[in-house]
C-alpha cells in the first residue's frame, strides 16, 4: 500500500517551486519579460497567420512576417497619435508653467488664510524641497537616458521572440506534446488550446476596452471644456490597460493639468468625471468584455499586481492577470492542483471552469 505524501512534505515542495519560479523571475528578467509578452502577442497573431496561409497560400515564414508587420503598424500608430499630441502639449508647456505658478500662488494664498501658515513658511519648504530634488537631477536624467535605451532593446526583442514563435508554432507545439506521456496528448493539446483562447479573447476584450474608456474621457473631457482633452483621454485609455491602478494615475495627471489650466470647479468636475468612468468601467464594461474571458477573483489579481511590480515593475504589472489566467487554465486541468485554480477564480468552482462554452469548438493551436 502507498503511503499519502505528508502535507508539511507537500508544502515544503510548494515553497520550494515557489522560491524558485520567484528567483528565475527576478534573474531572467531580461529574458523572460519581453519572452512572455511575445508569446502573448504570438497567441493573438497565430488565427491571422493561419488564415494568410489557407486563404492566400502564403507560406509560414511570409505569413508570420506579414501579420508581425501589421501589429507593427498598429503599434506605430498609435504611438504617433500620441506623439503627436504630447509635441502639441509641450510647446504649451510654458504657458502651462506660468498658469501653474499662478495656481499654485492662489492656492498659497488660501492656506495662509485658512491654516494661518504665511507664504514664507510655504516658499522655504518648497525651495528645501525643491533643492533635494535637483540635487538627484543628474543621476534621474542618466537613469531615463539608460531605461529609454534599454526599452528600445527590450521592444526588438518582443518582436524578434514574436516572430519565431509563430514561425516555430508547429515544432513548439510538438515539443510540449512530447513531454507527456501519448496517452495524455488529447488533455494536453485541449489545456494549449484553451490557453491560447483565452488569452487571444483577453487581449481583444483589453483592446476594446481600451477604446471605449479612451472615447468616453475625451467626450466627458471635451464637453466640460478641458484643455488638451483628446491627449488626456487617450492615456487615461491606454493606462486603464494597467488593473485598479492605471486609472488613478491618470487621475492624478489629468488633476494636475485641470488645475494648471482651468479653475478649481473644473478639478472636481474631471476628478468626479474619472470616477464614474472608472465605476461604468468595472461594474459594466469590465466583466461584459473582459471579465467573462478571464475568471480571476479581485484578491488574486491586486496580489498579483504587487508581485508583478516587484518583480518587473510595470511590465510585471501588464502582464500579470494573462499570467495568472494562464496559471489557472493549467491548474483546473491537473488533479493535484485543482484547489489552486479554485483559489484563483470566483467563489464557484462550477463557474471558473466556463472557459468556454461547451459548444465552442477550440480553434486550432499551429
Amino acid at each position: 500500500m502507498i503511503k499519502a505524501t505528508p502535507f508539511y512534505t507537500k508544502l515544503a515542495h510548494i515553497t520550494i517551486c515557489i522560491l524558485g519560479l520567484g528567483f528565475l523571475a527576478i534573474e531572467g528578467k531580461t529574458l523572460l519579460a519581453p519572452l512572455i509578452l511575445a508569446v502573448l502577442f504570438a497567441m493573438l497573431l497565430i488565427p491571422f497567420a493561419n488564415l494568410l496561409e489557407r486563404k492566400l497560400r502564403f507560406s509560414r515564414g511570409l505569413s508570420s512576417f506579414f501579420v508581425l508587420i501589421l501589429l507593427i503598424g498598429a503599434i506605430s500608430g498609435i504611438m504617433v497619435l500620441l506623439g503627436s499630441q504630447l509635441s502639441a502639449f509641450a510647446e504649451d508647456i510654458p504657458a502651462f508653467e506660468k498658469q501653474l505658478m499662478d495656481s499654485l500662488d492662489a492656492l498659497q494664498d488660501w492656506i495662509a488664510q485658512s491654516f494661518n501658515i504665511n507664504n514664507k513658511q510655504q516658499t522655504e519648504y518648497i525651495n528645501s524641497t525643491a533643492e533635494s530634488a535637483l540635487g538627484k537631477g543628474t543621476a534621474i536624467i542618466g537613469v531615463t537616458l539608460l531605461s529609454l535605451s534599454s526599452s528600445l532593446l527590450f521592444t526588438v526583442f518582443i518582436f524578434l521572440y514574436t516572430f519565431f514563435l509563430l514561425m516555430h508554432r508547429s515544432l513548439l507545439l510538438r515539443f510540449i506534446l512530447a513531454l507527456f506521456h501519448k496517452d495524455h496528448s488529447p488533455v494536453v493539446y485541449e489545456v494549449v488550446a484553451r490557453i491560447q483562447y483565452i488569452i487571444r479573447k483577453y487581449i481583444l476584450g483589453l483592446l476594446l476596452q481600451m477604446a471605449i474608456v479612451a472615447t468616453l474621457s475625451c467626450i466627458v473631457f471635451t464637453l466640460l471644456g478641458i484643455k488638451y482633452a483628446f491627449l488626456l483621454g487617450l492615456l487615461t485609455g491606454i493606462l486603464n490597460i494597467i488593473p485598479y491602478i492605471g486609472i488613478f494615475i491618470s487621475m492624478v495627471m489629468s488633476v494636475l493639468v485641470t488645475f494648471a489650466t482651468a479653475d478649481t470647479s473644473h478639478v472636481l468636475f474631471v476628478a468626479a468625471a474619472l470616477i464614474c468612468i472608472h465605476l461604468v468601467d468595472s461594474n459594466y464594461i469590465m466583466p461584459k468584455i473582459v471579465g467573462s474571458k478571464v475568471k480571476i477573483n479581485t484578491l488574486a489579481a491586486v496580489i498579483g499586481l504587487v508581485l508583478g511590480e516587484m518583480i518587473w515593475g510595470i511590465t510585471g504589472m501588464f502582464l500579470s492577470i494573462p499570467v495568472l489566467a494562464i496559471a489557472k487554465v493549467i491548474f483546473d486541468r491537473v488533479e493535484g492542483l485543482k484547489p489552486w485554480g479554485m483559489v484563483l477564480g470566483e467563489d464557484s468552482l462550477a463557474e471558473t471552469q466556463k472557459d468556454i462554452p461547451a459548444d465552442e469548438e477550440l480553434p486550432p493551436v499551429a
